[in-house]
């Protein structure tokens, strides 16, 4: 089974939001949570995920162990989610040979032309089905 990796800033909502999908989706395997800070680390772990780690070299190190990453947009943007999205973390994600399923998110500062403004529990559902596809 593929390594997932979960990575989420601020409270955990997208990820914990997302891991209770794969695991409702029936995916068993291994889910590994990656909170830029302890809360949404914590949130990520009550969802589901198989382990969890916090910060910014908890997200380089996993991001370069993983087959799928999954989280919000800006995660490939430096400085983005507040500022908690470091200019090391956005490199290692993007650079990452890892699939990546990225859900957009207007809290990031960024517009994804083409697609059709949608409630965000709508845009998890379609990354949990992506994921659960790709897997």
């Amino acid at each position: 089974m593929a390594k997932i990796v979960v990575i989420d800033g601020q409270g955990g909502g997208f990820g914990r939001s997302l891991i209770e999908k794969l695991r409702a989706g029936g995916y068993a395997g291994e889910v590994i949570a990656v909170g830029t800070n302890a809360a949404a680390t914590a949130a990520m772990l009550k969802a589901g995920a198989s382990a969890g780690a916090t910060g910014e070299n908890a997200v380089i190190w996993n991001a370069g162990k993983a087959q799928i990453i999954a989280g919000p947009i800006g995660l490939v943007m430096a400085n983005s989610m507040l500022g908690e999205c470091s200019p090391a973390m956005a490199t290692a994600i993007a650079s990452s040979p890892a699939h990546k399923v990225l859900i957009p998110a207007t809290r990031c500062g960024a517009s994804i032309a083409g697609l059709p403004e949608l409630p965000l529990a709508d845009y998890i559902s379609d990354a949990a089905r992506r994921i659960l596809e790709f897997v």
